[in-house]
């Protein structure tokens, strides 16, 4: 469960790191709304960041949970949706946000599948 931890933590410090650099270097460069939606992929981004960290902890609190499958939903989530976000505002390419919704579905993956390990768990 250590590497969660350890993609957490990596994932966390670039969501931080990207949401200062939307701030400061993109305010002034993309639209409004390419803004906005790269900002969109930095709050997923980070909210998913502490999802894996969630990861480490069903790990160790109910060990029959197949937690990992869980983790890596969320890294997947976190690349194709945060990542999609990110590719489409800078470069605005819609098409990229076609695949946004895959990454979504990712992110609703890790959530079922911690609630039913946990439940079967019980």
């Amino acid at each position: 469960m250590k590497i969660f931890l350890i993609l957490g933590s990596a994932s966390a410090f670039l969501a931080v790191a990207l949401g200062a650099f939307a701030a400061h270097v993109l305010k002034d460069k993309l639209s409004p709304e390419m803004l906005g939606i790269f900002e969109v992929g930095v709050r997923y981004h980070l909210y998913h960041s502490l999802a894996l960290f969630v990861v480490a902890w069903i790990g160790s609190q109910f060990p029959g949970v197949n937690s990992p499958v869980a983790g890596w939903f969320f890294v997947a989530g976190i690349m194709l949706f945060s990542g999609s976000l990110y590719a489409l505002s800078l470069s605005g390419t819609r098409w990229l946000g076609m695949i946004t919704p895959i990454g979504g579905l990712c992110f609703l993956g890790g959530w079922i599948w911690i609630a039913w390990g946990v439940w079967k768990s019980m």
